[in-house]
């Protein structure tokens, strides 16, 4: 007898859409973990390398606005099961067929668009029978359910590596998108949106550009998914150039281990985050992340000189710096969404967000090159770019909507 499909906005309905964010993502961060081995194994530089990791963002953007705006008009389920069935498709032609910078490029174009189908739309499909602080809350369990997903991969990325090679690891991912494709089959209902816009384009974002409370969010996500996805590109790489140079401790654990156990630490930053959003002010909150992630992205690099535990200490906390709003931006943007438009909100603001995760990587890689290599100076270079654009974001923020900066 088939298990009935739960009711929209059931508790089991949340915990099945946020098993499938799970699935989904378990994969996506396989290429980073192992950077370090394609980079010698293909003979990339870093600004390959970068280009490597952030193309998958790079097919996200323009995949996006179409596919979220797409779920005003039909049903989210529909755009999901594409988006998991392409990731599932990415993960397993990369453990059989990669074979260079090029066909890797290719694949990971194709995994970026799978994400597209089911991040935003995952998200909305969550969201859309819950209102108010049940809500933020859906968005902030989403966010950690995908952070879960997104720290796991790294161990299980260098356990499956060290085990049985590469392949094994993507083929691991593989078999994760294609679980979430069955869960989301069983969960979604296959309905059409209850408030359809009418007599508007498909990718007409004006209404959403002038509304400046939402745009306000969707700067600060831009600046977050810049960071964060520049972090999770070269964290792993970061410290076992820093471990191979100054010499790693018998104790520590690998790199990819130590990452994902930072991951999984800012799990919970990332939903205290969220809870003191709603006690203090969203964008306090907002403003001291930004601040203080700034402060870390200037001085984590040169520690690549210093210690590897000195490293390892900033990373740890520079991360967290950064996980602290990302529910707080997300359930922001969310909120001060017209509902009828929520989906062409949705879609912008990850648009923004996902311009941002491109350059990340490759900006890092880039500096990387100009710089001094793998020096202290390379990577404090590198990093410390992106303590400019975390203030400038916030500049941005405040002065997009002032009035919100002061409310909170």
């Amino acid at each position: 007898m088939a298990l009935a499909a739960p009711a929209p906005g059931s508790g089991r309905f949340i915990a099945a859409l946020v098993m499938a964010q799970v699935g989904v993502q378990t994969g996506a961060f396989t290429l980073p973990a192992l950077l370090p081995g394609f980079m010698a194994r293909w003979e990339m530089s870093a600004t390959e390398a970068g280009w490597l990791v952030g193309v998958f963002y790079l097919a996200y953007v323009p995949a996006v606005p179409v596919l979220v705006a797409l779920t005003d008009r039909l049903p989210a389920r529909r755009i999901y099961l594409l988006g998991a069935g392409l990731t599932a498709v990415a993960h397993l032609g990369f453990a059989l067929l990669a074979e260079g910078f090029w066909s890797a490029l290719a694949l990971r174009l194709l995994a970026g668009v799978g994400w597209a189908a089911c991040y935003m739309p995952g998200l909305k499909a969550l969201t859309d029978p819950v209102s108010g602080a049940a809500q933020s809350r859906a968005v902030s369990w989403h966010a950690a359910g995908v952070g879960i997903a997104g720290a796991l991969s790294f161990a299980a990325a260098g356990l499956l590596d060290a085990l049985s090679g590469p392949e094994a690891a993507f083929l691991f991912g593989a078999a994760t998108a294609a679980t979430a494709f069955g869960l989301a089959a069983w969960a979604m209902p296959d309905a059409a949106p209850a408030a359809a816009p009418s007599g508007r384009r498909l990718l007409d974002f004006r209404p959403v550009l002038r509304n400046r409370r939402a745009m306000a969010w969707v700067v600060g996500y831009g600046v977050h998914t810049w960071e964060l996805t520049a972090l999770r590109a070269w964290a792993v790489t970061f410290l076992a150039v820093t471990g191979a140079r100054l010499g790693t401790p018998a104790w520590l654990p690998d790199p990819t281990v130590l990452f994902t156990l930072i991951g999984l630490a800012c799990i919970a930053v990332s939903i205290t985050g969220n809870e003191l959003a709603q006690r203090l002010g969203r964008a306090r909150i907002v403003h001291w992340a930004m601040l203080s992630a700034a402060g870390f992205a200037l001085v984590t690099g040169w520690a690549a000189g210093a210690s590897v535990l000195l490293a390892l200490a900033l990373l740890a906390l520079w991360n967290a710096a950064i996980y602290l709003d990302s529910s707080a931006l997300t359930a922001g943007t969310v909120q001060a969404a017209d509902p009828a438009l929520r989906g062409a909100t949705m879609g912008l603001h990850s648009m923004v967000g996902y311009t941002g995760g491109f350059l990340g990587p490759v900006g890092v890689g880039l500096l990387l090159d100009l710089g001094d290599g793998d020096s202290a100076l390379g990577w404090g270079l590198a990093f410390g770019h992106l303590a400019l654009l975390s203030l400038g974001g916030l500049l941005v923020l405040r002065r997009l909507a002032p009035p919100l900066v002061r409310a909170g």
